[in-house]
């Protein structure tokens, strides 16, 4: 099983909107190909991003409810310890855990945030592949 790291845009497009791109992500999970590595505080930021003003009823929408979506990620994700902070540093301190995950398990984060996009020949040097979207 590969592991890797999703940022939580990437969730919402896994588990709330369905989204096209997120879909090898779903079957990577599903026949056991990939293995999704997070940490307590990911899940936190997911569980308050879901009650977002603007947010919530779209989730409501579409998944029903937001502990939908949290017991879906408590059914595929692999919480793992918080690791120490990487040798590099995001922009955007909200991205840094994912990034010190990525590093510490030296594996693929996918991501749509800018910031850690810009990153990508830094985690690159650091065995990370930082992308936009999983193909397999």
């Amino acid at each position: 099983m590969k592991p890797l790291v999703l940022d939580t845009n990437v969730v919402l497009d896994l588990l709330v909107f369905g989204d096209a791109a997120a879909q090898p992500v779903k079957q990577g999970l599903a026949d056991g190909a990939l293995r999704w590595l997070a940490t307590a505080a990911m899940r936190e930021e997911l569980a308050r991003v879901l009650a977002y003003p603007k947010l919530a009823p779209r989730v409501a929408y579409h998944r029903g409810s937001a502990d939908a979506v949290l017991e879906d990620f408590d059914r595929h994700v692999e919480l793992v310890d918080v690791p120490a902070k990487a040798g590099v540093t995001c922009g955007d301190p909200d991205d840094q855990k994912f990034i010190d995950l990525a590093v510490a398990h030296r594996c693929p984060l996918v991501s749509k945030d800018f910031e850690v996009l810009r990153m990508k020949k830094r985690l690159a040097q650091l065995e990370v592949a930082a992308v936009s979207c999983w193909v397999g």
